[in-house]
């Protein structure tokens, strides 16, 4: 997650079926990915994620919307894509107000692990 609330999933979909907007690389329930790019999940995922949050004026309307582009494994899936707001568990995109915030690593209880984790503003 970025800021909270746009999610970028990390979901094996190598050989576990998935819906397609929730697969590896998909801006969840936003956009698919342009191809699935998952290697074995015995191998290391490789994400290179570019993410330009939106902007909110004073009043809290949003002027200008967050981007994401994404590579995985090397394969550009997701390219500039406008996001549409959060990315909602259950129900429409929300485009509330809100500054900086950290990113977030998320498990559904499976053996999962991270490393080589690069956070820089541009």
């Amino acid at each position: 997650f970025f800021q909270k609330r746009y999610e970028v999933q990390v979901l094996d979909s190598y050989e576990s079926r998935t819906y397609s907007n929730g697969q590896a690389g998909a801006i969840y329930k936003q956009y698919i990915p342009l191809v699935n790019a998952m290697n074995p999940s015995s191998d290391w995922q490789v994400y290179d994620i570019i993410f330009m949050q939106p902007i909110f004026n004073k009043d809290g309307i949003k002027v200008k919307s967050g981007y994401l582009t994404v590579f995985h494994n090397g394969v550009l899936i997701q390219n500039h894509k406008e996001l549409l707001g959060s990315t909602e568990y259950i129900g429409f995109p929300k485009n509330i107000a809100h500054g900086k915030g950290p990113i977030m690593l998320q498990d559904h209880s499976n053996p999962v692990s991270f490393r080589n984790i690069w956070v820089r503003e541009l």
